[in-house]
């Protein structure tokens, strides 16, 4: 996700310029910290209370110059326009958030007004397209056929335990699981809100289903290094980006 992002966001914008930076459903802050570390302002939006002071506790163990950049507020995410102006950041993250929201377009179409004109959108949602894919590949048949006619909501999106954006405990599910999205769904919604989608990546190709039992991720030759690579390379090539578990997505305000 990181590498994504970073190369989106340096395609978009001249090197070296400060950029404001919206956070929203920030967990406990790391791709937050990472951007203010790297020079930009930004404001993370959460809204569990212990998420946030965690959030905040780490922010307080960085240097003077990072603390000044970061801001870390509690709330629903879905109220930007109460906090913020039309047009107040130039780059948006919204990194999980849609699989909790049993109606996302309200979200989306204010997180697209808080972009200033060019400013990038960067969404990483659960896969509508690929729901069967996980139970399939464990071996799970009758989960696996539930999926094929779950339309764009299932237990197979993410596995039970960890946040898709930074390994971190997740909220709970709502009732039938998480929510997914169709890429051709989410193409169609972001051009009627005037972000129109520029990129997209899978994220978690490989590593979904592998390393039972110890966990998605989880190298079975200990070489991390080969298992990013290989990922990185997977969720930027057809066909396997499709399949996907998780779908990161870049749209740019007009």
């Amino acid at each position: 996700m990181a590498r994504q992002l970073d190369e989106q966001m340096s395609g978009r914008f001249a090197v070296g310029r400060r950029l404001r930076v919206l956070d929203v459903g920030m967990g406990r802050g790391v791709q937050a910290l990472r951007l203010a570390r790297a020079g930009h302002r930004v404001t993370g939006v959460e809204r569990d209370a212990e998420t946030v002071a965690a959030a905040r506790d780490a922010l307080a163990r960085e240097p003077e110059g990072i603390r000044e950049r970061m801001r870390v507020l509690e709330g629903d995410g879905r109220d930007t326009g109460v906090h913020f102006l039309p047009g107040s950041f130039d780059v948006v993250l919204c990194h999980g958030m849609l699989l909790y929201v049993e109606e996302p377009d309200p979200l989306l179409a204010g997180l697209a007004r808080m972009l200033a004109p060019g400013g990038l959108l960067s969404l990483l949602v659960g896969n509508g397209d690929a729901l069967a894919m996980r139970p399939g590949l464990r071996g799970e048949w009758s989960a696996a056929l539930a999926a094929f006619d779950g339309g764009e909501t299932g237990p197979a999106a993410l596995p039970p335990s960890r946040t898709p954006a930074d390994g971190e405990t997740a909220p709970a599910r709502p009732r039938g699981g998480v929510r997914a999205d169709r890429l051709a769904t989410l193409t169609a919604k972001l051009a009627g809100i005037g972000a129109p989608l520029r990129a997209w990546y899978g994220v978690r190709v490989f590593t979904d289903a592998a390393g039972a039992p110890a966990g998605p991720g989880v190298a079975p030759d200990g070489d991390l290094a080969a298992l990013l690579a290989a990922e990185e390379r997977a969720g930027r090539t057809d066909p396997y980006r499709a399949v996907a578990a998780l779908l990161h997505l870049c749209g740019v305000r007009g």
